[in-house]
């Protein structure tokens, strides 16, 4: 097979179609130093798209540049949703239009309760999903909405911060190693949970490291290699794809 042959015909079959996010000629650097360079690519309005790839390849890079945050910062390229130009916004602003960033720490607020880590989100507009509709998704939540945030177990953490972001309104989900040390039961929660968000219509981007596991729940693929995209396609292709798998997963 051809790595690079069948990557240009992924990328055109992408960008045949309009895309709800796109990413055009994005760079961005923490410092001097080049963590993605001249990378394009688009998201589909409720598609699960797994951004994948080595350690260091620049995949949280890419989020957090979505979502505007102050570090990376982005030097050149632009970042359009639903025709409006994210790349000239600031994070609040990136917010507001509907982007939810859920990092791989969680960043669980100390000393607030389950349901006051919910509340909080909602203080400012727009407001999401209701807490009662929440916690029908997350029932686990439900039962602890009076313990604190932080003294939950790793995947209650984590559903707590995918409910935190949906308790805004917002169109885009960005998932940040979602799965990182929860045991394959949670996980399993974790994506059906995800599938019931996309049946609502919201946008995904999963970077994790659990490659096959984001591959079965997506739709799309994008591989990032040292900084620049080296696969844009359907997510089966890729495991499909021994060579592919091999020579920039690792598996």
């Amino acid at each position: 097979m051809n790595i690079q042959r069948d990557l240009l015909k992924s990328q055109n079959q992408s960008k045949s179609s309009p895309a709800f996010l796109s990413v055009w000629n994005m760079e961005s650097y923490y410092g001097e130093s080049y963590i993605v360079q001249n990378i394009s690519f688009n998201v589909h309005e409720g598609e699960i798209l797994a951004l994948l790839g080595r350690n260091g390849a620049g995949k949280t890079s890419t989020l957090r540049s979505i979502a505007r945050m102050d570090s990376p910062q982005v030097t050149h390229g632009e970042i359009w949703l639903d025709h409006k130009p994210l790349h000239q916004m600031r994070s609040h602003q990136a917010s507001a239009e509907g982007i939810a960033l859920v990092p791989e720490d969680r960043s669980i607020i100390p000393g607030l309760t389950v349901e006051e880590n919910l509340q909080l989100a909602q203080i400012a507009p727009p407001v999401g999903w209701s807490i009662d509709r929440l916690y029908d998704l997350f029932p686990r939540l439900g039962e602890r909405r009076k313990q604190e945030g932080v003294t939950l177990s790793g995947g209650e953490q984590q559903m707590l911060a995918i409910a935190r972001a949906l308790a805004r309104d917002i169109k885009v989900l960005l998932l940040d190693e979602p799965y990182e040390g929860l045991a394959p039961v949670i996980v399993d929660e974790i994506e059906k949970t995800l599938r019931i968000i996309k049946e609502q219509g919201i946008t995904t981007i999963i970077v994790e490291q659990n490659a096959v596991r984001a591959l079965e729940l997506a739709d799309r693929a994008v591989i990032l290699d040292t900084g620049g995209i080296v696969f844009d396609g359907h997510a089966q292709e890729v495991l499909e794809n021994e060579e592919l798998r091999a020579e920039y997963l690792a598996i």
